[in-house]
């Protein structure tokens, strides 16, 4: 972290400072984050379309405007024009007065906003006396000029549109046409354009006109005015040993909450093994008796049970009849919109199977229908999820209902397509065909196959709940003429969120400049821009070409002519996307390089090629500002090398807390709670790294760590909300800096040192300030590695599952190679790419079993009198605590003479003082720690923390937010 200004060296000093090489206010910027974060109210443009790790509006407005003002701004001024603070004199600073807001939230009476006595800076765009201030401070730093601002991988277009509200000449890129589209709506109709309700509802209604009523045969109506708008599915296969149907339901709920009505589904098995299904409207005990709703035939792991005669058919088998097409659908709830727009529930009928045997034969009978979008869905990393059930190409997607339901509204909208090129100028049919497009296309995240049911609210889920394509076995047919997921109510919200756009911007508005291509070839001229501010694509983390794929063919039936250039081919851009894709080198790896080593040096290739240009269309004395959220190694040893390789020199970085922090088992492997805001000056004066003379990796070694450790304590003492893994992270810039300055750097033997083993020197400094701070136990450095280890990742994490790179690299640290210990101590396994730590439930062996019938597998038998690890000690004391009680665990622990033994006692503090107090393992360690095993281990440290009242179910922050 960098709170003052960094002019080393002689061309550093030469270039004028700028706000961000200087101390800002992050901590209040931070809150403002969080408080944007409210799923129930954010930025209109989130509104807009799915799309993925959009930054919130106060991050973004810091990066922007701190990397284009002089440094010497006043942190009042500066808040003051991100919108930060009441319109009054308050007592102290502005930061002060966040902070005190923040610490007294719990307190309030009202909602937040009163509480803080300003709305949400998203909401508030700078006054043109406000705008006029900073252009005067701009100008006279810019010579003259107002400073451009150039976005070269625009995503969702918070960067570039903030960018506009302050009035900056504005330039954005982005290679994937889905969030193009999203940037053009931002970007170019909102200023240019403006208000177009009244022409974009009128077409719509038309569209909606004609599309209605080609639908209706597909969702019958029991009665007048009880009208489908939901049919809840799933499938069902055939039992192979009693030859009756299995639904692949994992449990029969329908809807769970206590308001209003529950709902839940009961199945029949008849005579001839089909299934019909009952559903019930607030069951009383009467109607579950004998039922168990939680579980449905499909068990966690994939297998199916059948309902009639017991057998199990397993997880691989159920893919296999999915593959060979041996599998049907199935209605089992019905959602029904009624005259006073009030929602029930009923049980499926005749008519229902029916109307949806009618959109399988119309497919079948349509020609245009039978064709439609058949592009082979390719192979790749997360296009294997649907591939694995079969699914080959994006029609697939589709239940016949959804692919007929979906086609007669894109086909409505291309049939008023000419009309509304014909009534209106190029521009503005161009924004009404792109705003019902988004409109159309954002229906696609609630309909289709890999959308499920929300069993909590009773209502369709979305299918981009996380970053992936996974296959659901629950799924909804909606209705998408009626019932608030359908095409005109979805306009209306769409315009909404786009009204809200226009009316942030300032009046006369430039529109910024757009432009769709790869961001390693911009349409842009040599020293035209003053500032990049990027949030470049997260390496392995998200697959953006792969998934946005499946919206991208339904725009392309509608905007194909429209923008030819945008939607020229038949699917997104793979080839130049900068992102870590191992699954893009299937049968490539081989001759001592992986698919994740030649995908992490493609990825280090397009970053630099990236850079390289953006460092080409900065001016002299330019800035570029990179916003990073990313935990793996890898990730910022590539970044860094990129930026070395580009020219750059990184003259600040700045940790910010952008996300809300993540909880455990709900954590994402590869983004932090925390962005870094690295900052980069394009010289006057070219550098040639290539021929610069050698550091001795010796020398630079201990400025890497000494400058990794004052950063990870001045963080401790910031007051910033970071998590333990964020301040690693976030030392990681100071540390790259120090790398930059002395590069090239080889170690003794005259091979380059990459930036790599400077992180993993960083990492295993903080890691031992963070020992230092947080944990009390003594004796932790003289306990055997693995357990050290152990300790560490939960002291770290804070969770037990985390990425397996951060594991790895802690691992590093301390001597321990992860993959060697996996099998023999069962200390982790892998779950899904991450690494997930072990309880004592799984290391140690049953002591209520003979020995003889004890599984091999577990490594920690409870009868040894010695054990190799001081974590198996402590494990095994638990079970038996767990399993035999306290007086036979006293026995044991005086058996084993493990009252003298100071590595137990400091592993069972550490672990008390490292472990989720709702995790079993802590209320076992506290337990020992308690009562008579306490006496028997004589242990000296105070049980009074470790109280079974406390309200912590899991450890705290640094600043716990």
């Amino acid at each position: 972290m960098s709170e003052h200004p960094i002019q080393d060296s002689e061309e550093e000093s030469s270039l004028k400072p700028l706000a961000i090489e200087g101390k800002l206010p992050l901590k209040t910027v931070g809150i403002e984050n969080l408080r944007e974060a409210n799923p129930q109210y954010l930025p209109p443009h989130r509104y807009l379309h799915p799309w993925f790790a959009r930054r919130p509006t106060p991050a973004s407005r810091l990066a922007i405007l701190a990397s284009v003002l002089p440094q010497g701004i006043d942190s009042d001024d500066l808040l003051r024009w991100m919108q930060i603070g009441p319109n009054r004199e308050v007592e102290g600073s502005l930061n002060e007065y966040v902070e005190r807001k923040k610490a007294t939230e719990d307190q309030r009476s009202g909602n937040l906003e009163s509480h803080y006595g300003y709305p949400r800076p998203f909401t508030q765009s700078p006054t043109d006396s406000e705008r006029a201030e900073i252009h005067e401070k701009l100008r006279e730093h810019w010579d003259g000029e107002l400073p451009s601002v150039l976005d070269p991988t625009a995503g969702g277009g918070v960067i570039p549109y903030e960018s506009l509200r302050y009035g900056l000449p504005t330039h954005a890129n982005e290679l994937n046409p889905v969030p193009s589209l999203i940037l053009k709506v931002m970007l170019e109709y909102a200023p240019a354009v403006g208000d177009i309700e009244s022409e974009v509802k009128r077409w719509a209604k038309k569209i909606d006109d004609r599309a209605n009523p080609r639908i209706q045969e597909y969702f019958p109506s029991t009665r007048e005015s009880h009208t489908p708008d939901n049919y809840v599915c799933t499938y069902h296969v055939q039992c192979r040993s009693c030859g009756a149907e299995i639904p692949l339901v994992t449990k029969w709920w329908i809807r769970t909450r206590s308001d209003g009505i529950r709902v839940v589904v009961r199945p029949e098995i008849l005579d001839d093994g089909t299934v019909e299904y009952e559903v019930i409207v607030n069951p009383d005990d009467e109607d579950l008796r004998g039922f168990d709703a939680d579980n449905g035939p499909v068990s966690r792991g994939g297998d199916a049970e059948c309902l009639r005669c017991g057998v199990v058919t397993e997880d691989d088998e159920v893919r296999e009849r999915f593959n060979e097409g041996e599998f049907d659908y199935d209605v089992y709830c019905v959602r029904y919109l009624k005259s006073d727009g009030h929602h029930g529930f009923r049980s499926p009928n005749e008519a229902d199977v029916e109307a949806l045997d009618a959109a399988r034969d119309r497919i079948q009978s349509d020609f245009k229908l039978s064709t439609f979008l058949s592009t082979p869905i390719p192979k790749g990393n997360k296009t294997a999820e649907p591939r694995n059930f079969g699914i080959k190409q994006w029609r697939e997607l589709f239940s016949p209902r959804q692919l007929v339901c979906n086609y007669e509204y894109v086909d409505a909208i291309n049939h008023f397509q000419p009309q509304i090129e014909e009534e209106h100028n190029q521009k503005t049919a161009e924004a009404i065909l792109t705003l019902l497009t988004l409109s159309f296309s954002k229906l696609i995240d609630r309909n289709s196959r890999l959308a499920d049911w929300d069993t909590s609210k009773g209502y369709p889920s979305r299918m981009f709940k996380g970053k992936n394509l996974a296959f659901k076995r629950v799924f909804t047919d909606n209705n998408i003429s009626v019932g608030g997921v359908d095409f005109v109510s979805y306009v209306d919200k769409i315009y909404q969120s786009y009204g809200e756009l226009v009316g942030y911007l300032p009046e006369g508005s430039d529109p910024a400049n757009v432009s769709v291509g790869d961001a390693a070839n911009l349409n842009q001229a040599e020293d035209s821009v003053s500032a990049v501010v990027v949030d470049p694509p997260y390496y392995s983390s998200i697959m953006y070409a792969e998934l946005s794929d499946v919206f991208y063919v339904w725009m392309r039936e509608l905007l194909d002519d429209v923008f030819p250039d945008i939607f020229r081919e038949s699917l997104t851009d793979k080839e130049n996307e900068a992102v870590a894709n191992p699954d893009r080198f299937d049968g490539v790896a081989g001759n001592g390089s992986s698919k994740r080593d030649l995908a992490n040096d493609s990825y280090e290739r397009k970053m630099s090629e990236i850079f390289s240009e953006l460092y080409r269309v900065l001016e002299p004395g330019g800035v570029m500002t990179v916003m990073f959220t990313h935990k793996e190694t890898d990730a910022w040893d590539t970044l860094t090398m990129s930026l070395i390789n580009s020219g750059f020199t990184i003259t600040s970085t700045h940790p910010i807390t952008s996300e809300m922090p993540q909880r455990a088992g709900m954590r994402e492997s590869a983004s932090a709670d925390s962005t870094l805001l690295l900052t980069g000056r394009k010289p006057h004066q070219e550098r040639d790294p290539e021929n610069a003379v050698p550091t001795l990796w010796n020398d630079v070694k201990s400025d890497t760590r000494s400058a990794a450790k004052n950063a990870a304590r001045d963080l401790i003492d910031s007051g910033l909300s970071l998590t333990k893994t964020d301040v690693i992270i976030s030392a990681f810039g100071p540390t790259l800096r120090v790398f930059a300055d002395a590069y090239p750097v080889v170690d003794d033997e005259d091979n380059k040192v990459p930036p790599r083993r400077a992180l993993e020197e960083a990492r295993e400094a903080v890691t031992q300030v963070l020992v230092d701070e947080y944990l009390e136990a003594e004796g932790i450095g003289d306990l055997d590695d693995i357990t050290e280890w152990y300790i560490l990742c939960w002291l770290v994490h804070e969770s037990d599952t985390f990425s397996y790179d951060e594991g790895l690299q802690l691992g590093y640290g301390i001597g321990v190679d992860v993959d060697d210990i996996k099998r023999s101590t069962k200390t982790w396994r892998k779950s899904r790419g991450d690494m997930s730590l072990r309880g004592h439930t799984d290391r140690v062996q049953n002591a209520n079993e003979k020995p003889e019938n004890r599984s091999s597998r577990t490594p920690v038998n409870p009868d040894d009198l010695s054990f190799g690890l001081a974590l198996d000690k402590v494990h095994a004391a638990m079970h038996i605590y767990d399993v035999k009680g306290e007086s036979a665990c006293c026995d044991w622990l005086r058996e084993r003479n493990f009252g003298s033994d100071s590595t137990f006692k400091a592993t069972l503090q550490a672990l008390l003082q490292v472990l989720p107090h709702d995790h079993e393992d802590w209320e076992l360690a506290r337990d020992l720690a308690v009562g008579r095993t306490r006496d028997v281990l004589d242990l000296d440290f105070s049980p009074n923390v470790f109280a079974e009242d406390s309200q912590q179910t899991q450890q705290t922050g640094i600043d716990d937010y």
